[in-house]
């Protein structure tokens, strides 16, 4: 099978998160922490050596880092955990579900107003959209790193640091780019990163995390069993227990971290370039097929994510996945949870094909893709 759909989760793992997985379940099958013999304690270690390892990559204490089952369920914890009735938030115009969703419950509850800045391929008029947005009762912007249906990177950089000069918090998802663009709490100026573990950062489904930086408050999303306090009725006040109720899923949090390994025994950069040679490949094939439709500029490093939507010919998204499908070839079809983004870019009657390349495809991957999709 031909993989194109590493936006989804990565795949294939690489051998080094294959073993780590196997080894977690054969010695680490043990609850962290919560108890006094040797193996609990060495599964805490083991735990508490992947929060170095998210934490030195995206500039956070290794304490303030909670593992979480999903992207999702971290910016749900974030959001929800930032808001008090009357707030207001800024999200973009291309976020996906995973924060609309969440934030159109906020407001349909009455607790919080929520705005919509537009995205720009120009970095200073998309800043300018957030900072025009923002009132007095403004206390949270949400935003993606890189759009998820079409790859454009917002410049959370810049977006951060309107947000610090008024005292409101930033939240980032990094689910696009998270171990293969850099992300630093302190350069890009972003209280709280939730990413997933298994898509860029290749590690297992089931993984992810919420990393807060030191002195942010949150109010909890779930309570319960922590190994910590355990006399006490409320809720510890301290991370990460304070969002880690119930038994960790040491095998994935363990290969999580083994994924990070490969990353930066690879390189991140070196990993990204390659992913990027890739998009422009199948992006470069498309844009030279009459019967192919894209919807952005050709992908250039520190603007994309290594992603190309299109449509083909009059047929239906799905009908060409489908078709490649049955060619072995893997992609996904549809809105990708974001519909948002596709009432901005114009694909709200049928959305898109996406093709999410990963350090694992090759040349003859895009030839065989290309040369297949003619075939329809």
């Amino acid at each position: 099978m031909i993989y194109f759909d590493n936006g989804a989760t990565s795949f294939p793992k690489p051998n080094i998160v294959m073993q780590s997985a196997l080894n977690a379940i054969r010695n680490f099958s043990f609850n962290s922490g919560r108890g006094g013999y040797r193996q609990s304690v060495r599964a805490a270690e083991k735990i508490y050596s992947v929060r170095e390892k998210v934490g030195s990559m995206f500039g956070f204490e290794p304490q303030n880092i909670a593992f979480t089952k999903n992207c999702t369920e971290a910016l749900n914890t974030a959001i929800k955990g930032s808001v008090k009735k009357g707030d207001r938030i800024i999200i973009s115009s291309l976020e996906h579900n995973a924060v609309w969703r969440v934030v159109s419950k906020l407001k349909n509850e009455g607790i919080a107003e929520v705005d919509i800045a537009d995205y720009d391929y120009d970095d200073d008029v998309c800043v300018s959209n957030f900072v025009k947005l923002i009132k007095p009762d403004t206390k949270l912007i949400v935003c993606m790193s890189t759009s998820n249906v079409f790859g454009v990177a917002f410049p959370i950089a810049k977006i951060g640091a309107e947000a610090k000069k008024r005292n409101i918090r930033f939240i980032v998802d990094g689910a696009q780019t998270a171990g293969i663009m850099p992300l630093n709490a302190e350069t890009d100026n972003f209280d709280i990163l939730c990413a997933p573990g298994h898509k860029c950062l290749l590690g297992q489904m089931g993984t992810g995390f919420m990393a807060v930086k030191e002195g942010i408050s949150l109010n909890t999303l779930e309570e319960g069993g922590t190994g910590s306090n355990s006399l006490d009725s409320a809720q510890p006040d301290f991370m990460p227990d304070r969002f880690e109720s119930g038994t960790l899923n040491n095998s994935g949090i363990i290969s999580l971290g083994a994924g990070i390994d490969f990353i930066n025994a690879k390189g991140m950069k070196n990993i990204y370039m390659h992913e990027m040679r890739t998009a422009r490949l199948l992006y470069d094939g498309l844009n030279q097929d009459s019967n192919a439709v894209l919807y952005t500029p050709r992908p250039v490093n520190g603007k994309f994510a290594p992603i190309v939507s299109f449509n083909y010919k009059d047929y239906s998204s799905e009908k060409v996945a489908a078709f490649l499908a049955k060619n072995d070839i893997a992609v996904r079809a549809g809105y990708h949870c974001s519909p948002l983004a596709h009432k901005f870019f114009g694909t709200w009657d049928r959305g898109t094909v996406r093709l999410c390349p990963s350090v694992f495809n090759s040349v003859k991957d895009c030839e065989f893709f290309l040369n297949t999709l003619k075939k329809l």
